[in-house]
């Protein structure tokens, strides 16, 4: 048989892709945890967490081949890499930018929980300028 979804050649006969875990009949994935690993929404909330997962998640299989987890994947490495450098632009600013960090760090905070909220759902929630280019990275 043929899967619908991945076009890859199976060689069973299964109701489920062993490859992408796609319905052979209708050719739709599903976002339930496939047998030994983790839903989609999952993996995309966990991608989150830190930088480590994400990465990892770009780099395994069958995660890589989702591109909602790859999409957040990508978001929540450049979220990272933006949140370090304004953290690392506002130390460096003596008095004022200590003072910023309070408030800012709270406001990345707050704007990291909502995306993982997002995430959680199974919405492709781009942030600006970052969620761009996680789209076209997750290509």
């Amino acid at each position: 048989m043929v899967c619908p979804a991945c076009k890859m050649e199976t060689g069973i006969d299964s109701q489920f892709c062993p490859n992408c875990g796609a319905n052979m009949t209708t050719g739709a994935t599903s976002t339930a945890a496939q047998p030994g690993g983790l839903s989609e929404t999952a993996a995309g909330v966990i991608a989150y967490i830190t930088i480590i997962p994400a990465i990892i998640f770009l780099i395994m299989a069958p995660y890589n081949r989702s591109s909602f987890i790859r999409f957040h994947a990508w978001q929540s490495i450049l979220f990272g890499i933006v949140v370090a450098g304004v953290h690392f632009v506002l130390g460096v600013i003596p008095i004022l930018g200590w003072i910023l960090m309070v408030p800012v760090g709270l406001a990345f905070l707050i704007l990291w929980i909502f995306i993982m909220v997002k995430a959680s759902k199974g919405e492709r929630y781009r942030l600006p300028f970052i969620g761009n280019l996680a789209e076209q990275a997750a290509k």
